[in-house]
């Protein structure tokens, strides 16, 4: 539906985000001021004890800075009501007093024969509840008895049974329907031979298939013949009924999410009955295919994250692999899937029954990111044996991650592979188990994680060798100066997205920042602050800017100056990747110590910890010249020097031992 602009600048004028908003929150006092509309609470899209929750009455948007949900009152009531954007417009419109807008006599037309077609629907839907009674249908009771589907839970889903014969298109045509709706309204078939129209399900189980608000859109059945040509049938596409637009389950499922509930994706409307009859209330499946990416966007409108429950066999993990594809390219924060493999080869419906309820919930509880099933999937039964082989699979999963849109995300999917990829291809050296004691040694030798856990509690003082205590506020400061820089000088963020995005942020304003300016990257957006203020409100940009080391930096204090800004960028930037790549490079040299003492360790890391300081106050002087360190991340040539003469150590005493 189509709603004039004119009404939804009144709509929004009439509405109090605040007001909206606060009848499902609780007010921070110390925090909020209600003489300006600036009103802070605990967020109620997640749950939290800190007022992170931030809504802006004047500006009529809300923003949390844990979550990230954001939006106006329409998409506030969306979200917290379950409700679609049309839905959420009516309940907005009534509390305004305004009514909506007549629908074009076109649309009016369309809308009246859905209401025909959902009224035949119902009719249909009673006879087959009241054969399910009848003696004809004492085979399809005693398979519902089997399935232990109680008549409670029979009445809750409508089930009924479809008879042999056309005894639906007769009873219909009886109460003065027309046959042309009957057809239309996919319970009936007209032969391409002109002969009279037949009954599309007989001799099934008949279970209704509504829509979110709980109309009846169509019908599936389940047959009872063993050699029947469909063990399961849906209704055709109709007026009503997209089958890749719909779930089974939905309405309820939704209010049962919003109740708390984990939303469950599972293969069928038998699982799913099973489901909720074992308490699993926020149960949907699609109808009769795989999860198409209209069924994904209604998942992600009921829960940020479901959890895919599919049966544990082979056509149960092909169907979550499909998934994957599908579902990267439309990743957003907070918008993701989990995967619940069944056990053994069962469905859902099997387990319940089998160990219960608590079963199930405990392979749910395990349930996995998507990130794990993506590797699974490109390494499962291959060898690696080869450098080209190990190039194919780092090819294979470049591709992949490529696909999802948002930066931050691909960022971290890009990390969470790289450390799967480092425990498959950089075993424990020595042959024991990762970060295991080996025996031996004069006074029992340390794995490395060991060494370096011993060398990190020594390092408890300010002049500490490893990590003096201004090590993180130094990252935090740089990261502020180069985010800062970018908005005072827009037109470098194209030149440094690429920086940008390998940006690992100290906290999650800095995070939150950094994937708000490469959203906005190759825009040509010039007032990037605006942009920022909008979103998080102007007090983040003030606190910001507002550091007197930042606010001291040459692109703040000329804004638009290229050649200032870009050179500031690029020297924080070497900085932040010098830090990172004396840290990768010891903890490579830690990994290989093995029986070297302690003390010896500790002061050959001082060494090369001072190297580093060297190298970061020569990098501005000298323009910094780097080497690449294993990893990809770029090594000071003085502190490599020192790296270098801390593995000739640590082989020397080796070999004095």
């Amino acid at each position: 539906m189509s709603l004039p602009p004119g009404f939804m600048d009144e709509l929004r004028s009439r509405t109090s985000i605040v007001q909206v908003v606060g009848r499902k929150v609780m007010w921070d006092a110390r925090k909020s001021n209600a003489g300006k509309g600036d009103m802070w609470a605990p967020c109620p899209f997640h749950h939290e004890k800190s007022a992170s929750f931030h809504v802006d009455d004047q500006k009529g948007f809300y923003y949390c800075f844990g979550c990230q949900a954001k939006g106006d009152a329409i998409n506030f009531v969306q979200e917290a009501e379950n409700v679609s954007f049309i839905e959420a417009v009516k309940i907005l419109a009534e509390e305004a007093g305004l009514q909506m807008p007549d629908r074009d006599p076109r649309a009016q037309e369309k809308a009246e024969k859905r209401t025909l077609l959902v009224d035949v629907m119902d009719q249909a839907v009673q006879f087959y509840r009241m054969s399910l009674k009848t003696g004809a249908a004492a085979e399809a009771r005693a398979y519902l008895e089997r399935r232990k589907m109680s008549p409670q839970i029979q009445d809750r889903f409508g089930i009924g049974y479809a008879p042999e014969g056309n005894a639906l298109f007769k009873h219909l045509v009886g109460k003065g329907i027309d046959p042309e709706q009957i057809i239309q309204s996919g319970l009936a078939a007209r032969p391409d031979d002109g002969r009279a129209p037949y009954d599309r399900f007989r001799g099934r189980i008949v279970f209704p298939i509504r829509d979110a608000r709980g109309r009846c859109i169509s019908l599936g059945g389940r047959a009872l013949d063993p050699n029947a040509r469909a063990k399961y049938l849906n209704g055709p596409e109709t007026e009503l009924f997209d089958k890749g637009r719909s779930l089974y389950n939905h309405g309820p499922a939704r209010e049962a999410t919003g109740k708390g509930q984990t939303l469950i994706v599972a293969e069928g409307y038998m699982d799913v009955i099973a489901l909720v009859a074992a308490g699993f209330e926020a149960a949907v499946a699609p109808l009769g295919t795989a999860i198409t990416e209209n069924q994904l966007a209604l998942l992600w409108r009921i829960s940020p994250e479901p959890i895919i429950a599919l049966d544990g066999d082979k056509a149960g993990i092909r169907a979550a692999m499909r998934l994957i594809d599908l579902a990267l390219p439309l990743l957003e924060a907070g918008q993701s899937l989990r995967f619940a493999i069944m056990p053994d080869g069962q469905d859902p419906d099997d387990l319940i029954k089998a160990k219960g309820p608590g079963a199930v919930q405990k392979v749910l509880d395990q349930a996995r990111p998507m990130v794990d099933l993506l590797w699974q999937r490109e390494t499962d039964g291959k060898n690696f044996d080869s450098p080209e082989r190990k190039a194919t699979l780092d090819k294979a999963l470049r591709e992949k991650i490529k696909l999802i849109k948002d930066p931050s995300i691909r960022a971290h999917y890009g990390e969470a592979i790289k450390e799967l990829r480092w425990q498959l291809f950089r075993p424990q050296r020595g042959g024991g188990a990762k970060f295991g004691a080996k025996s031996g040694g004069k006074r029992g030798s340390k794995t490395a994680r060991g060494v370096w856990q011993q060398i990190g509690a020594q390092a408890t003082t300010k002049a500490s060798l490893l990590v003096s205590a201004d090590d993180a506020r130094q990252r935090h400061l740089r990261e502020a100066v180069i985010l800062a820089s970018i908005l005072s000088t827009p037109a470098v963020l194209d030149e440094f997205e690429e920086g940008l995005e390998g940006l690992r942020c100290q906290d999650d304003d800095h995070g939150f920042l950094r994937d708000l300016l490469l959203r906005q990257a190759h825009r040509g957006v010039e007032n990037l602050k605006g942009v920022v203020e909008d979103a998080m409100g102007p007090e983040a940009l003030d606190f910001l800017l507002g550091h007197p080391h930042v606010r001291l930096a040459p692109p703040v204090r000329f804004p638009g100056d290229l050649d200032r800004a870009r050179q500031t960028i690029s020297e924080e930037l070497n900085k932040l990747a010098s830090d990172l790549g004396h840290g990768a490079e010891v903890a490579e040299a830690i990994e290989v110590i093995g029986d070297v003492e302690d003390e010896a360790v500790t002061w050959r890391l001082g060494q090369a910890a001072a190297a580093r300081e060297k190298a970061r106050q020569s990098t501005q002087e000298e323009g910094g010249e780097f080497e690449t360190g294993e990893n990809g991340a770029p090594i000071d040539k003085d502190e490599r020097a020192a790296l270098d003469a801390l593995m000739q150590g640590i082989s020397f005493t080796k070999r004095q031992r």
